[in-house]
């Protein structure tokens, strides 16, 4: 499929991403890819049988750029002139064969990125070591650094950017909640304080009423015994008068 960019379709000046895989190019441009991209950080022309970069436009703030399954066999010093702010670049399953070819990309001081996987240079001897000595700016060379690390995802690396924004905050306005759980408490251990103080009155004053009733028993059963105790003595005084009675007659 030919794909065609008109003014019509596409306002220029605001697209910061740009995908035309599998599109085909005409003679090794996709018409309409143009300098009034201004704005474009991402482009991905992978598989659109591109043999060249001669005709790329001038994309000064392009940061990443996909042009995996291409014939592009050499001309990578227009990515410095045209690119200059390029920090990563995949040329897997092109056509690059030496080291020649690559070190045109020493020019590109903000590359940290680069994949020439399936490119036959990759069957070079100490492949890996030569890439990393010719361009000591990149970190990332087919995915892995230099020891065997694999590059994190874009995707992560804005998570974990937001992550940090995040914790930055959370440093700056303190642990959330932290002064709120501490007033909770306080009224916690206030709401017990005045709760035990109103057990401890309740149960000194059910003390004082039970010790009162057991005085209040007490005086009652001793009044009883007065009155008991009374009583007797009346009663003996009553057997005792008509014996009186009695030895008074007998005299």
């Amino acid at each position: 499929m030919l794909i065609k960019l008109t003014s019509d379709s596409l306002s220029y000046s605001k697209v910061t991403e740009l995908v035309l895989d599998n599109c085909r190019s005409s003679n090794g441009e996709i018409e309409g890819l143009n300098d009034s991209f201004k704005e474009l950080e991402f482009l991905s022309m992978a598989n659109v049988e591109l043999t060249s970069l001669a005709k790329l436009p001038t994309l000064s703030k392009l940061r990443k750029l996909e042009l995996s399954d291409n014939i592009i066999s050499g001309g990578l010093e227009v990515l410095a002139e045209r690119c200059p702010n390029l920090t990563y670049l995949n040329l897997s399953g092109n056509k690059i064969k030496d080291l020649g070819t690559v070190e045109a990309l020493q020019n590109l001081k903000n590359l940290k990125s680069l994949d020439l996987f399936n490119c036959e240079i990759t069957n070079l001897e100490d492949y890996r070591d030569s890439i990393f000595e010719l361009l000591q700016q990149i970190t990332y060379l087919d995915g892995f650094d230099q020891e065997d690390n694999e590059a994190p995802d874009s995707e992560d690396d804005d998570d974990e950017g937001d992550e940090d924004d995040d914790d930055e905050d959370e440093d700056e306005a303190g642990p959330p909640g932290e002064y709120e759980e501490e007033d909770d408490e306080d009224d916690g251990g206030s709401d017990l304080g005045e709760g035990e103080e109103e057990e401890e009155v309740g149960l000194s004053y059910l003390m004082k009423e039970e010790i009162q009733d057991e005085d209040d028993d007490d005086d009652y059963v001793e009044e009883g015994g007065d009155e008991e105790e009374e009583e007797g003595i009346r009663g003996e005084k009553r057997k005792r008068d008509p014996e009186d009675e009695g030895e008074e007659e007998d005299d």
